[in-house]
């Protein structure tokens, strides 16, 4: 049937296996491979799959957002770790914190939470409070260019979860 495989039962039975093959082989890991183990460790596999599928529904994503997401993740990880080593570092170097307010394109949910902690990673920056209409940030240097580099983080995440952002006429 072409709408069965959009539809969230079909998500759900391909991430349950996932799952429970994630949790059986870290399950393995921790018990060091030990055949005795899996007396308990069958129903705990079992419970930690039936709550991480409340906790974190299935969800659709995109493989090639992912992979082209990884260099941007790494360059900004280690851009930030190295402002804010050279910030503290050097204590002359000219700081202007600051709060600024970022107007979301994304959908709520899942989406924005990952944008908000990608953007902690950020050079300088602190995601503070996740608004229903805007990202509050904490700056250390607002004279940086900050609203390009997070509408590159926000296309990302979109490709991530292959979705579209929201034009600026439908932001509620």
């Amino acid at each position: 049937m072409p709408g069965f495989r959009d539809s969230g039962e079909q998500r759900f039975v391909s991430f349950f296996p996932m799952r429970i093959l994630l949790f059986s082989l870290l399950w393995w890991i921790l018990t060091d491979g030990v055949m005795a183990s899996w007396l308990v460790g069958v129903p705990v596999v079992l419970l930690a799959t039936a709550v991480s599928m409340v906790l974190l529904p299935p969800f659709s994503g995109s493989l090639r957002g992912v992979v082209q997401f990884v260099p941007l993740f790494l360059w900004r990880s280690l851009r930030g770790g190295v402002d804010v080593a050279w910030r503290a570092l050097h204590p002359r170097r000219p700081l202007s914190p600051g709060f600024i307010k970022y107007r979301w394109h994304l959908p709520p949910g899942l989406p924005r939470v990952v944008m908000a902690d990608i953007i902690s990673l950020l050079p300088g920056t602190l995601s503070v409070e996740l608004g229903d209409h805007y990202l509050h940030v904490h700056l250390l240097d607002e004279q940086q260019d900050f609203l390009s580099e997070v509408g590159k983080v926000e296309q990302s995440v979109a490709a991530i979860f292959a979705i579209s952002l929201w034009p600026e006429r439908e932001i509620k």
